[in-house]
């Protein structure tokens, strides 16, 4: 997805994530009666749970320790959830709450933003989709149909806007299979649309209505914008994606004064 300029903080973040898809294939799937939910995805987040700090520490040098264990809780958080086994927007979220604050303590600067899309956060999709595709895990909270995706949002996001001014793939072409197969690689709304259509079957203005819609939406740009507004909507605004969400010194909650 393009070159530029990687940094250090970039590589570990990168490496971090390695080492969590590493213990996927070391943790394989237990036979069960069930379909869904595998077992051996709580022994994979068992050992999450165990190293997140030491994880963390990797990624940020000493002189800002006392941040670790605070960071290293939306870490844990990005997951999924080892007791449901189910995994959904609130985790994305906690994911880029775990990006801001190395934006905020400094471990990750302003020249690191392209990559920190591109390069950590497009490898963290792959991490979860190999451990949605795995343990089989249930979406958390989704709305069905009417949701976006079962799993994913901020993709959809960043991957409309790499496609604002696209010389020649516009929406409409989301939905061809031909442009999907050709052009995946190199933008990440495709990647998310593939993905979905290898997980789903049967017409995708049937498993995918939403984004069925969205296709038909002029311009990169107004998909964009409809896109953060529905994000705002969908996600941010709602109680039960963040009532689970983790306030903290580096991300405080300021109580509405009530007057």
């Amino acid at each position: 997805m393009g070159k530029w300029k990687r940094s250090q903080a970039i590589e570990k973040l990168v490496a971090l994530l390695n080492t969590l898809d590493r213990w996927i294939d070391e943790t394989p799937p237990v036979d069960q009666p069930s379909r869904f939910g595998n077992k051996a995805y709580r022994t994979w987040y068992a050992k999450l749970d165990q190293e997140a700090e030491n994880l963390v520490a990797t990624v940020v040098p000493p002189h800002l320790a006392a941040a670790v264990p605070e960071v290293a809780v939306y870490l844990k958080e990005s997951v999924g959830n080892a007791t449901r086994i189910d995994y959904g927007t609130g985790h994305e979220a906690a994911f880029a709450a775990f990006l801001c604050c190395l934006c905020k303590i400094g471990v990750l600067r302003v020249d690191d933003q392209i990559a920190i899309v591109f390069k950590v956060f497009n490898r963290y999709l792959e991490v979860m989709r190999k451990l949605q595709k795995t343990y089989r895990m249930e979406p958390a909270g989704s709305q069905g149909v009417w949701g976006l995706d079962d799993f994913q949002f901020l993709p959809f996001i960043w991957g409309s806007s790499q496609l604002i001014d696209h010389p020649y793939l516009e929406p409409r072409h989301f939905v061809d299979e031909k442009a999907v197969n050709e052009n995946h690689r190199d933008y990440m709304f495709l990647e998310c649309i593939l993905f979905i259509t290898e997980m789903k079957t049967g017409p995708f203005a049937e498993h995918s209505n939403q984004l069925w819609n969205i296709s038909a939406v002029p311009s990169w740009s107004k998909v964009n914008q409809g896109l953060v507004r529905m994000y705002k909507a969908e996600c941010l605004e709602k109680f039960p994606v963040i009532q689970h969400f983790k306030f903290g010194s580096l991300l405080p909650i300021h109580p509405v004064t009530s007057g």
